[in-house]
């Protein structure tokens, strides 16, 4: 039981001591002018905040504070056979005195007296078997904690690689929003002027329908783009506990930019 309370009592300081990852103020932001890497907190930054708000490493954390809670436990296991006794009594006793101090006289006599008794003791029952399973406990308790810490660097390892992939993803892919935003800008300026011309008979149906196609494709890959560049800007936030905040809109079609 008292093991139980420490354990717990461990898990809700943990709790405690974990501090919360303050929200960035708002900031106005253009994904098709600015770069995101300069308005949102370095890298380093978002690493430290997704050690600790990742789900993973925190039960790692947990798991190794139970596991060095056992521990204790365990290393003290062998006082289970050591016992302190005392008993404590009041009442009327009776003595029988014989005393042969005088030969001569018969001094044999009984007699009463209230008084209390103190009786103190111990006892240590310690066979061979449990000092072996207490060294084998204590043991195997340590290997489980060095496991465990094992395990949780592999976690976190394996998190500071996701977050660095998400990151330069995001910066990926919103400078190819912007690429494919001066790309669907030219293609409509293509397609005004083949409009004109074929209104005016200058150019073919087939030479419009080409460029009527590619500025088709154009605004598809544009959609494409800006729907990735939000999934990973997205992405990245849950993953380091973060938001960014940023105050923009991407416009579809790129319309108002």
């Amino acid at each position: 039981m008292k093991n139980e309370l420490y354990t717990w009592l461990l898990l809700f300081m943990g709790l405690l001591l974990q501090v919360p990852v303050q929200a960035q103020s708002t900031r106005m932001f253009n994904p098709l002018k600015d770069e995101i890497d300069e308005v949102i907190p370095p890298l380093a930054v978002l690493l430290d905040s997704a050690y600790s708000h990742d789900p993973g490493l925190k039960t790692s954390k947990y798991q190794i504070l139970i596991e060095k809670s056992n521990l204790k436990t365990n290393r003290g296991s062998w006082t289970q056979n050591l016992g302190l006794q005392a008993n404590v009594g009041y009442g009327t006793f009776n003595y029988f005195n014989n005393s042969t101090a005088n030969p001569g006289l018969n001094q044999n006599y009984i007699t009463q007296q209230s008084q209390t008794q103190y009786q103190f003791g111990g006892w240590l029952n310690l066979p061979l078997s449990t000092i072996t399973n207490h060294r084998n406990q204590v043991r195997q308790s340590k290997f489980q904690i060095g496991q465990s810490e094992s395990q949780m660097e592999t976690i976190r390892q394996e998190l500071e690689k996701q977050v660095i992939r998400q990151y330069y993803e995001m910066i990926a892919n919103q400078r190819i929003l912007k690429i494919k935003s001066t790309y669907l800008e030219t293609a409509r300026i293509n397609m005004e002027v083949a409009e004109k011309s074929f209104q005016k008979g200058t150019i073919t149906i087939d030479e419009y329908s080409r460029v009527s196609e590619i500025e088709s494709r154009t605004e598809s890959d544009y959609e494409t783009a800006r729907m990735n560049f939000l999934t990973a800007y997205q992405t990245l936030q849950v993953m380091v506990g973060i938001k960014f905040n940023l105050n923009s809109v991407i416009p579809p079609n790129n319309e108002g930019k």
